[in-house]
C-alpha cells in the first residue's frame, strides 16, 4: 500500500498522539500511590505501545489486522483500594492522574475519529477505527477505576 502525502502526515500525527500516550502513561504509573491504578496505567501504556507499532507498519506499507470486537472497557472490573469517604493526599493524586488520563483519551479518540475518513484503503479505516474503539475503552476503564474508588 501507497500512501498519499496527506495520508502519511495523519498517520505521524497520530503516531504523536500515541507516543505522547505512551510517556504520559509511563510517568503517571511512576506517580500513581495504588497499584492497582499504577498496574492500569502500564496496561494501557503497553496497548498505546501496540497502537504506535501499528501506525509504524501503515508507515511502512501494511496494514496489521486488528480485533474490532474489543472489549476491555466493558470487561475490566477494578479493586476498589479507597473508600469513597474522605480524601487523602494519595487519593487525591490518583484522581488526578486519572482525571486527566480520561481527557487525553477522549481527545486522542477525536482524532481518530477525526482523521479516519482521510484514508481510501477500507483496510487501513477498520484499523483507525479499531484503534479509536481502544480509545474509548481506555477512558471506560479509568472512568470504572474512578467509580469503584469514590472519585467520579
Amino acid at each position: 500500500m501507497i500512501l498519499t502525502d496527506k495520508e502519511t502526515t495523519a498517520i505521524k500525527d497520530l503516531q504523536t498522539q500515541e507516543q505522547s500516550c505512551i510517556e504520559k502513561y509511563r510517568r503517571y504509573s511512576g506517580e500513581a500511590k495504588d497499584t492497582v491504578l499504577k498496574e492500569l496505567f502500564q496496561r494501557l501504556e503497553q496497548d498505546e505501545e501496540q497502537h504506535y507499532q501499528s501506525l509504524g507498519k501503515v508507515l511502512n506499507g501494511a496494514v496489521p489486522d486488528c480485533n474490532c470486537n474489543d472489549t476491555a472497557g466493558r470487561d475490566y472490573q477494578p479493586k476498589a483500594t479507597y473508600t469513597s469517604l474522605g480524601e487523602t493526599d494519595d487519593k487525591k493524586n490518583d484522581c488526578f492522574l486519572a482525571t486527566d488520563c480520561i481527557g487525553t483519551e477522549k481527545m486522542v479518540s477525536s482524532e481518530y475519529n477525526t482523521n479516519v475518513f482521510k484514508f481510501a484503503d477500507a483496510g487501513l479505516r477498520k484499523l483507525l477505527a479499531d484503534i479509536q474503539i481502544e480509545e474509548q475503552n481506555h477512558a471506560e476503564m479509568l472512568y470504572k477505576y474512578k467509580t469503584v474508588n469514590g472519585m467520579a
